[in-house]
């Protein structure tokens, strides 16, 4: 087994984050829930600025789950939410971490800067190819599966009647989920739905999306069915690469977890959405994803093993409420 160590500053920062067996895991135990006692010595809890929904947040959190560490969620509503977050770190993405007076954004660096400062439980091996094969594999994750797994997603959302209803909250009037699905092409597109009643969780999805893919009419670049049968492709590529890595080992490069492990896991959250309980989704979207993807059994392997990396490391969080269900901003309190 590889030995395991801090990991340094030595990553080039990149893009930021929002614009995710068998018998083979040593722990078993079911997720617990969060507590300012997890983590000896601290006399303070981190505070994660994110979106619920957005995968590179969900990277920040199953890693600051694995290290113990106690940490508050501040849901941050894309667009006036972001005003607050920027006069807080001079820019407007999530994830941000603030740990005391210190204040870092791109889910990549958040990682290095946890794995320096809490060495416990490394997530970055000392062996030099495992420690290559970690950094090469989270980002690829973080650029190929982020990425095109938002396409995909918004694709499914755009063609799939089932899974767009799965968007509605459980409430809405049938007469309303008839119209959702029956809607043509060309206005069922993300962007024009971003301006009519669509809940508030997809909302948030498309928010994160990098406001320079958003044209100036509303709807939204790069996610056309060319865009979108291309990044199904990739991505069917890689789910069947890592079930067969996975095939007959715990973990991606090691026998512990890695960054590795956590960063493929978050980011393949919109080509199926854990049915995890710690996510706060709605019950229609749990175990839902791109058909074709989602649903296939050649990746069966892949998803079991996310479920239970999920089951293993990732804790339910008990002490923080739901996001707005209204729309409106959530409040973010500056020092």
């Amino acid at each position: 087994m590889s030995g395991f160590g801090g990991c340094g500053k030595n990553k080039v920062e990149r893009r930021n984050g929002a614009t995710g067996l068998p018998d083979k895991l040593c722990r078993t135990a079911p997720p617990r829930p969060h507590s300012i006692h997890q983590h000896k010595g601290r006399k303070t809890v981190l505070e994660l600025y994110q979106f619920e929904l957005s995968h590179y947040s969900e990277k920040v959190r199953f890693i600051l789950d694995y290290k113990g560490l106690p940490y508050r969620k501040i849901e941050v509503t894309p667009g006036l939410g972001q005003i607050d977050l920027f006069r807080l770190s001079g820019q407007r993405q999530v994830p941000l971490l603030k740990d005391g007076h210190e204040i870092m954004a791109d889910s990549t660096a958040i990682a290095l800067y946890l794995d320096e400062k809490y060495p416990e439980k490394p997530l970055i091996p000392t062996e030099p190819f495992a420690r290559a094969q970690t950094l090469i594999l989270e980002e690829w994750a973080d650029m190929s599966l982020g990425l095109k797994g938002r396409t995909a997603m918004i694709g499914a959302f755009n063609q799939d009647p089932e899974f767009r209803k799965a968007f509605l909250p459980t409430q809405t009037p049938s007469q309303l989920q008839s119209l959702v699905d029956g809607l043509p092409d060309n206005v069922r597109s993300v962007g024009n739905l971003m301006a009519s009643s669509v809940p508030n969780l997809l909302k948030n999805v498309v928010g994160a999306v990098p406001g320079d893919l958003l044209s100036m009419g509303g709807a939204v670049a790069g996610f056309g069915p060319e865009a979108v049968k291309l990044a199904n492709q990739d991505l069917a590529r890689g789910l069947e690469a890592l079930s067969l890595m996975l095939a007959d080992k715990p973990f991606l490069v090691t026998n512990q977890p890695t960054l590795a492990d956590f960063a493929v896991a978050a980011l393949t959250m919109y080509i199926k959405f854990p049915a995890s309980p710690t996510l706060n989704l709605p019950l229609s979207l749990k175990g839902k994803g791109v058909p074709g993807l989602a649903d296939n059994p050649l990746y069966e392997t892949f998803f079991k093993w996310r479920d239970d990396l999920y089951l293993n490391y990732r804790k339910i969080d008990e002490t923080t409420p739901p996001p707005p269900s209204d729309g409106s901003p959530q409040k973010i309190s500056i020092d």
